[in-house]
């Protein structure tokens, strides 16, 4: 499982030419999965994300995360995280795990994500335009 994390000030995901999720500050996620993810993934997932230090204190320190700050969350699924493009020009998707298995694991993180915070969402597998203003820029990159 790869997620990028990206600090936010506000941003949105529009579908077919409508909203569809939008927050205000706090995180957007892109998300994505890889053969041998199981739940035990997703739970030490949202448990680093959640705790995830890098929203700034009084003292302009990052020493906050996203529960300090009252924040909510933008979640997209991205498979193309996984893209390999060490041999020719062309990503290959290999290790990106199948539609018909990684959308359950999606929506199981989406699910369990949303019973700690509040949660906005794309649609899984659709042409999404997301519009992400990084705050900071902010960005990690966390994998198990």
């Amino acid at each position: 499982m790869k997620v990028v994390v990206q600090r936010s000030k506000k941003s949105k995901v529009t579908i077919d030419g409508e909203v569809h999720g939008k927050i205000d500050k706090g995180l957007v996620l892109l998300v994505s999965f890889t053969e041998g993810d199981t739940t035990k993934e997703i739970d030490w997932m949202i448990n680093k994300i959640l705790k995830l230090r890098i929203f700034d204190d009084e003292n302009k320190v990052m020493n906050k995360s996203i529960l300090d700050i009252d924040g909510s969350i933008l979640s997209i699924s991205q498979f193309t995280l996984y893209g390999d493009c060490s041999n020719g020009n062309r990503p290959s998707y290999t290790k990106a795990l199948k539609s018909e298995l990684s959308e359950p694991l999606y929506n199981e993180f989406n699910k369990k994500l949303s019973e700690k915070i509040h949660v906005e969402t794309g649609i899984f597998g659709s042409d999404m335009e997301v519009e992400i203003q990084n705050d900071g820029p902010v960005t990690i990159i966390i994998e198990k």
